[in-house]
Order: structure tokens, then C-alpha cells, then sequence
């Protein structure tokens, strides 16, 4: 896998019936990759992959692959903690023009073990090779953690499993990860706060939610870090630490659609269990977006005017 850099998680628009916002997600995919960023994930834990039906899922990662039409790689959000259904949903992603990799997170909820983790994910490899697989270790949502040790046992097992987005929020795990994988295998920050303490040790860079907002500024960021620019990386991650930490002032990506509809690119809706913020939340948002000078209007795609 040669990616590296900024990838954007990006968000999954929703009509104000509910509905898959097809022409503003589209619209999000063209900024993105004209501001900049380096590849996409669609359909991941910012993009609400958890509330989509199967038809909407796909729908969704159709869309993006469409419209990024290989400017910049598309990987691929599927996860399930039926390892039977991950499988059949994966088989479906080989049929996506355009899709250069899927991402799968820890099965949730069951709690199993490393063994189970590691049949899991190898599973998945199978259905979808020579597709790469990216692992998505994230035990604050999904309740267990997948160790190092078990990280390296895949890569071994399954050549296309070829990269991990590492949500453990520790370090230290991030370091073995660099230290005992073999070197083409790609590793990137899950925590926006973490990137470039993760691009010190070694990690090749990030999967962001803020560049859902600051595609640009986090692209730079990132590429600035990985190009030993300290101090230019450092500067803009002092500039937008604020908003790094108000994505996550409610349960994301409720602040993140909030900005964006502030923004004027899509509607702040949300799926339950999900809830848009607070009024006084949403009011901590529009001020500190409007600080940083993110609320420039733009002109509403068609077909999303009721957001105004």
C-alpha cells in the first residue's frame, strides 16, 4: 500500500427527511480532494456507518469512489461483529469501481479474544483479496483491543492486510506497532490529537475527523510532519487544537456536521441514537468556528436548499 498523508473520515450527509444527501456528500468529496487531501474513508465511524441500511452503505461508498473518481485512493468503511456478515458485505465492495482499500474495525460488543480477533480479520482478508485491508483498532467503541502481537500474526497470514488506523490512544502501542511491523506496512493515527506525536515515532500518518471542517490545514499538517517541518506542523496543530477538541463535545460526528452546516455544506441531521448538540453546545461552535473564520458561506449544491 503506498498511501500515506491526511485521510479524510468524511461524514455521511443527511436530507432533512432522513435520506442520504447524494448531491452534498458529492459536493464534500470535490472540496476535499480540491482542498487538498491526500485519500478518503467512506462510510467509517464518522460517517455513521453504523445506522446505514446495506443498500445505503453501498449507495454511499458508490458514491465517493464515483466521485473521486481516482483523483485520490477510497477506502472503504465495513465492519460487523458477525464475522459471516462482514464477509458477504465485503464480497459486495469488490464489485466498486474504485474502492483502492477496506477498513474494518474490531467486532463490537462480542468482547472476543485475540484468537477470535485474528480469525475475524483474516476472514475478511480472503473475501476481498488482492483488495488491501486497513485494521481499525478502536476499544473505546468497540470494547477490545487488538495487541500488537495479533497485528503482526495478520500481516504475516494475509499479505493485503497492509495497514492499521490505530484509536487505542496509547502510545506506547502505536511505538510496538512501528517497531515489530515490517516496514511497508502503513500505520496511521485514529486521534486527530495524536497524529503528530504518532508521526514522531514513526507512524505514516492520519485519518482524521477535523478535515471534514480544515481539509487543507490538516493535509499541511500532516505533510509537514512527515517531512520533518516540526515547527509548521506544530504551528497549525496550535492554530486548530480547539476545534481537534470541540469534534468531540458531544459524540462525534454530531459537532463535526454542526460546523459543517454552519458552514453551509449539508444539514446537521444526525441518526438515531445520535442527537444534534445542545443549543448552548451548537453556540460554543458557531462562535469558535467563526474565530477561526470557517463561516464562509458557499452556494447551497442542489438539492440540499432546505438546509437553510
Amino acid at each position: 500500500m503506498e498511501t500515506t498523508g491526511c485521510g479524510t473520515a468524511i461524514v455521511t450527509p443527511f436530507r432533512a427527511d432522513g435520506s442520504i444527501d447524494e448531491a452534498a456528500l458529492i459536493a464534500l468529496v470535490n472540496w476535499q480532494i480540491d482542498s487538498g487531501i491526500d485519500f478518503l474513508v467512506a462510510c467509517g465511524s464518522t460517517g455513521e456507518a453504523a445506522t446505514l441500511d446495506e443498500e445505503e452503505w453501498l449507495l454511499a461508498v458508490c458514491l465517493v469512489a464515483e466521485a473521486a473518481a481516482g483523483r485520490v485512493p477510497v477506502w472503504a468503511g465495513c465492519t460487523h461483529n458477525s464475522t459471516r456478515t462482514l464477509v458477504r458485505h465485503a464480497g459486495l465492495l469488490r464489485q466498486v469501481r474504485g474502492v483502492s482499500a477496506v477498513l474494518s474495525a474490531n467486532p463490537y460488543y462480542n468482547k472476543p479474544s485475540q484468537e477470535g480477533q485474528f480469525q475475524h480479520f483474516l476472514a475478511l482478508a480472503r473475501a476481498v483479496n488482492p483488495l488491501p485491508v486497513a485494521l481499525y483498532n478502536i476499544p473505546g467503541r468497540t470494547g477490545v483491543n487488538l495487541d500488537p502481537e495479533t497485528v503482526v500474526r495478520l500481516a504475516e497470514a494475509a499479505p493485503n492486510i497492509q495497514a492499521i488506523k490505530e484509536s487505542s490512544g496509547k502510545l506506547p502501542q502505536i511505538a510496538e506497532l512501528v517497531h515489530s511491523l515490517p516496514r511497508g506496512f502503513k500505520i496511521f493515527s485514529g486521534d486527530d490529537n495524536m497524529a503528530l506525536a504518532s508521526i514522531g515515532i514513526g507512524a505514516h500518518g492520519l485519518i482524521s475527523v477535523a478535515a471534514n471542517e480544515i481539509p487543507a490545514e490538516m493535509g499541511r499538517m500532516i505533510r509537514a510532519a512527515l517531512a520533518n517541518s516540526w515547527a509548521e506542523a506544530r504551528e497549525l496543530e496550535r492554530r486548530y487544537a480547539r476545534l481537534i477538541e470541540a469534534n468531540f463535545w458531544d459524540s462525534n460526528p454530531c459537532p463535526v456536521k454542526t460546523v459543517l452546516n454552519l458552514m453551509g455544506r449539508c444539514t446537521d441531521r444526525v441518526r438515531l441514537p445520535l442527537v444534534p448538540p445542545t443549543a448552548a453546545t451548537r453556540a460554543r461552535l458557531e462562535r469558535l468556528a467563526g474565530e477561526l473564520g470557517l463561516l464562509k458561506q458557499i452556494p447551497a449544491p442542489e438539492g440540499i436548499s432546505e438546509v437553510f
